[in-house]
Order: structure tokens, then C-alpha cells, then sequence
């Protein structure tokens, strides 16, 4: 059928995307428009509910020049076409704006070959203003006296101070949620009954959702925003792997917090990343940096070998001594700290880590907003608007390619494949062979 503002429309999943694509649809004047998700927003099992993230617009260099990413004119211009309309949301929309703190950004790199790339890329960005950080002087003066007290040994760097910072990602995600709440959504939430245990099937379509009661949640139109756990749903043809990173807390005092504030992002490619306390709790995030964990089990449904995600607010020992090791080469004085917090944290990477935007070519009512591919939540005040521009047929053209159903792409897939990424061992993980886990805080907090 045709689309009108009365279409019926299920969004499964009330994480990052999700969210974004109810918003954006409310936003068009869609009034019939319901979001399933087994848990409250915001879900303890998104991404988004984090207490920041990194939001910047040097992602259209990562996008550009990394290793898995098409050099293409095409490439470059989905990249800034995403980037613009997401930062623009960053910017100016109320529902996103006061959750955005530019603060600046530090990109750092320790082995030569990453050294390398860095410059590079800061060559290739011939309109942003980047100061080089070589010594552990300059790193140090990035900040007040007293934070980053290390050596640095073998950094290098540079910093930008403007077009990048972080966000406070689960305040953005439940600000996303409230206004499409406001405009009319429907969300079903918070309960087993509203977990979706499979499509309703009829004709060779997709009519909608069946959910844990038995209920069928019948739609015109059937949207798919359950990162990870799309793969439990729909065969996606190998196109997605879920994958997962680490991250810590560390409780600081208000004055401790004090200090840390207002701090630029520092991101080492191979070590990790912190970002400021966040004003709630006082709770300064650091994550180590890898190319990602899976969970590599037999599935029973099709006993075919698949990564499967799973909840779980602790980290890998091995994770634990890598953050520590982190913070002995910036911040010593942190390093022997308790955390109060930990958890794994899931996303789906496609073959080529382009996103997965588009109506489903055996299933015409299916929608797909998946793929993440660990830099989807930067996206949260636009991506929406591009899921939506997909169902109704009208997304940029040279997007439409970027994030078409792809199959051909994982035929033969190298499930070990870094991507790009650097860290830890070089080398994609297995939860599997992890024999020790960390018993940090409570398992209460996710």
C-alpha cells in the first residue's frame, strides 16, 4: 500500500536508532506509529545508554581514509552528507543540542604505522586547524595541571579544538524518546510482552511483530532498529557481525571532577579513550581500544556458528589490566583506582562498516536500520531521518547505494577481519575463551 500520515508503523527497538527513526517519523506527521522493545527507554542493552560518547566531526576523516572504507567521491560524499546533517543536530536541535559539550578532540597514535596515518589524515583535512602534539610536554598542556600527569611513551598526535567533543549519550537517547512521545508515538516497553520473538508472516510479507505474550502487533510497514540483536530475528546473509568493546568507570570526587571538566576527548588508536566526569555521578569513563570481542556459539535455531550478543555489566580481566595500562601512560595517578562500573558494550559491524539503511528486497514492508558498525550513535539526531527516507523511497541516491542490502559483500567473510581497528592484541577476541571476568560494582546497574 501506498504511504500516508495513517500508515501503521512498528519499530522494533528502542535503542539509539530506533528511537531517532520514531522521532524523525512523528516529526514527518506519521500518527500511527508503536516502538517494541522487551526493555525501558533508555535500554540497558543499547549502546547509546552510555553516560557520553564521542561526537565529531573529524569522523568524515576516519570514514575517508580508513583502511575499510571505499576512497571513492561516492564514499566521501555519504560520509559528509551524514556527518553535516548529524553535527547540524548536535548544534541546533533542541531535542539534541544541550546534551552536546565541544570540547575538543586529541587523536594520538604510538606505533609508527598509526603515527603515519594520523598525519596523514590531518594533511588530507585541509580545512580544520590541527596543533601536533609530539612530546609529553604538549600532551600534558592539552589540559589543566594535575590530569595528565604521564610519559606518553611514543605518542604522537594532534589536537583540534573546535567541530568535536562529546555528548551525554543517555540523556540524548531518553530526550529523543520524550519528544516522540510528546508528538504522539506509542511506546511499548519495558515488559517481557514486549519482547519480539519473530515477524508476522502472510503472503511472502512482513505485516508486523509477534511478541512474547503471543500478541501479534500487526503494521503497514515494519521497522528494524535492533542493532545486535537483528540477527536473532532475520537472516541478514552475513552481513552483520555482532561485536563488542569494554568499558570502565572510575568514581571521582566532586573536586576531582571539577578539575577533570571541560577536558578535550583524548582517543589513542591502539590504547584507548576518556572523556570527561559526567555531571551526575561524577564518573569518568575510560574505555581500552581493540578491534572488538565476539561471542562465538552454535546457534540451536539453525546450528550454523554465529557471534551472538549477550548482557553483561562486567569487563574481561585482560580488559581491566589494559585500562590500567592506559591510564599508567596518561594518568598514573588513576591507574590503581577502583572502578565503580563496567560493562561490555555491543554493536553490528557490516562487511565494509557502512551502515544498513533500506527496505528488505524479498519482504517489501520490512524496513532495515542496522549496521552501527561502532560509530552509529554520533548519528542519533539524523539517522532517523535517513531510515525514514529509505522506507518512503526518497534517501539521497548515492546513500541508497552506501547502505543497500548487500549480501554479495560477506560471501566469504573473514569473520576475524580488525577493520581498521588497532589495540589489545590486533586481533578480533573471543568470549568465549575468556576464563576470568572482573566483579566490579553491582550487576544491578545494567
Amino acid at each position: 500500500m501506498a504511504l500516508d500520515h495513517s500508515t501503521s508503523i512498528i519499530i522494533v527497538g528502542a535503542g539509539t536508532w530506533g528511537c531517532s527513526t520514531a522521532l524523525h517519523l512523528a516529526r514527518r506527521g506519521y500518527k500511527n506509529v508503536k516502538v517494541l522493545d522487551p526493555y525501558p527507554v533508555p535500554s540497558p542493552i543499547s549502546a547509546g545508554n552510555d553516560v557520553n560518547k564521542i561526537a565529531s566531526e573529524l569522523s568524515i576523516i576516519t570514514a575517508r581514509s580508513s583502511s575499510f572504507a571505499d576512497d571513492s567521491d561516492d564514499e566521501v560524499h555519504v560520509a559528509r552528507k551524514l556527518l553535516e546533517a548529524s553535527m547540524e543536530g548536535w548544534l541546533y536541535d533542541p531535542v539534541f543540542k544541550s546534551h552536546y559539550h565541544e570540547t575538543g578532540f586529541i587523536a594520538a597514535a604510538s606505533s609508527p604505522a598509526n603515527i603515519t596515518k594520523l598525519q596523514q589524515q590531518a594533511q588530507e583535512d585541509k580545512k580544520s586547524d590541527f596543533k601536533y602534539l609530539s612530546t609529553p610536554e604538549d600532551f600534558r598542556k592539552t589540559m589543566p595541571e594535575g590530569v595528565l600527569t604521564g610519559d606518553f611513551p611514543g605518542w604522537w598526535g594532534w589536537q583540534k579544538k573546535t567541530g568535536a567533543g562529546w555528548v551525554h549519550a543517555r540523556n540524548a537517547l531518553i530526550s529523543a524518546a520524550a519528544e516522540a512521545k510528546r508528538l504522539g508515538v506509542t511506546f511499548i516497553t519495558g515488559s517481557p510482552q514486549a519482547h519480539v520473538t519473530s515477524f508476522v508472516y502472510e503472503q511472502g510479507d512482513i505485516k508486523g511483530a509477534k511478541t512474547a505474550d503471543g500478541k501479534d502487533h500487526r503494521a503497514d510497514r515494519t521497522i528494524l532498529c535492533a542493532g545486535a540483536s537483528a540477527i536473532e530475528l532475520l537472516d541478514f546473509k552475513d552481513q552483520l557481525r555482532p561485536t563488542a568493546w569494554t568499558l570502565a568507570h572510575i568514581k571521582m570526587t566532586p573536586e576531582e571532577a571539577a578539575l577533570y571538566k571541560y577536558l578535550p576527548v583524548l582517543f589513542n588508536v591502539e590504547r584507548g579513550f576518556f572523556m570527561e566526569p559526567d555531571s551526575d555521578n561524577h564518573e569518568l569513563k575510560m574505555c581500552d581500544e581493540h578491534p572488538g570481542y565476539c561471542n562465538w556459539v552454535n546457534n540451536s535455531a539453525d546450528g550454523q556458528r554465529k557471534s551472538l550478543p549477550f548482557p553483561k555489566s562486567q569487563i574481561p580481566v585482560e580488559a581491566e589490566q589494559r585500562c590500567r595500562g592506559f591510564l599508567r601512560e596518561t594518568m598514573p595517578q588513576l591507574a590503581d583506582r577502583p572502578f565503580s562500573f563496567a560493562r561490555i558494550c555491543w554493536c553490528a559491524d557490516t562487511p565494509n562498516r557502512s551502515f544498513l539503511i533500506d527496505r528488505h528486497p524479498e519482504y517489501p514492508s520490512l524496513v532495515l536500520g542496522v549496521g552501527g558498525s561502532g560509530h552509529g550513535f554520533s548519528c542519533i539526531p539524523a539517522i532517523g531521518k535517513f531510515i525514514v527516507e529509505a522506507m518512503e523511497g526518497t534517501l539521497d541516491p548515492k546513500m541508497a547505494e552506501s547502505y543497500r542490502w548487500r549480501p554479495e559483500t560477506a560471501v566469504n567473510r573473514d569473520w576475524n577481519d580488525t577493520q581498521g581497528r588497532s589495540g589489545g592484541t590486533n586481533e578480533v577476541m573471543d568470549f568465549q575463551k575468556v576464563t576470568q571476568w572482573t566483579a566490579i560494582g553491582s550487576e544491578s546497574r545494567l
